[in-house]
């Protein structure tokens, strides 16, 4: 009886979206919360706040998607460029692309004979597919999706600037900066925790980062609307 191969599932196949979904979500609480306490810290009214608030959180969203789908749309580009560029060496220099995939297998440890024996095969099969993967660096699990990291980071940013959000919709004006902060810092840690657990990595140590720089972002914007504040209101 002969068994299907199991099939591993490795963490890099989540690269592309998980870099701009926790990107995203990272974002929206960041700005969201930073926001709202600089507003906060300038003695605006609790009404005021929440309209900078979903006014930041819409326009953040629109930069994440526009920003990650130029970004990643310009990867896309130089990949089909190299690609293109590969489809005519192959077709106008075959064995010296040959002897260029040959050399790449005997670097990695094989030995010549075996390598002239994969670069025969791999290319009789997908000549394309080999260069591009083995020279380029060009995979299906690495390859630019413009669509899909603009969707990821927009919804996230979303979702994130949702979370300051709410709190800031149901906190008492005198207790909204102390509990937009603390809150955020919370939702930081535990999206910092989950970004690494899903990467692979501490989670501890992916908590304290970003909770560390948030903490710092919103401290520093806080200062900012306080100082705005203050001047203002000695006018």
């Amino acid at each position: 009886m002969v068994t299907k191969p199991q099939i591993e599932r490795h963490r890099t196949g989540r690269v592309g979206w998980l870099r701009a979904a926790v990107l995203g979500a990272n974002d929206g609480i960041l700005s969201t919360a930073s926001l709202v306490l600089g507003v906060a810290s300038a003695h605006a009214t609790h009404g005021n706040v929440m309209v900078a608030g979903v006014a930041g959180m819409v326009a953040g969203a629109m930069a994440m998607a526009a920003g990650e789908y130029v970004s990643v749309h310009s990867q896309a580009d130089t990949e089909q460029a190299d690609l293109q560029l590969e489809r005519m060496e192959l077709e106008t220099d075959d064995a010296g692309e040959r002897k260029e995939l040959m050399a790449i297998y005997v670097a990695r440890g094989l030995d010549p004979a075996l390598a002239k024996q994969v670069v025969d095969q791999l290319m009789a099969h997908d000549a394309l597919d080999a260069h591009a993967r083995d020279e380029l660096g060009i995979s299906a699990s690495f390859s630019a999706r413009p669509i899909q990291a603009a969707l990821a980071s927009a919804g996230s940013f979303v979702a994130g600037a949702a979370m300051p959000l709410a709190v800031t919709a149901i906190a008492p004006e005198a207790g909204l900066i102390p509990l937009v902060g603390g809150s955020s810092l919370l939702f930081l840690a535990l999206l910092g925790g989950l970004a690494a657990r899903a990467g692979g990595a501490g989670v501890l140590l992916g908590a304290i980062r970003v909770t560390f720089w948030g903490a710092l972002a919103m401290a520093v914007t806080a200062g900012v609307g306080a100082l705005f504040g203050t001047a203002t209101s000695g006018t």
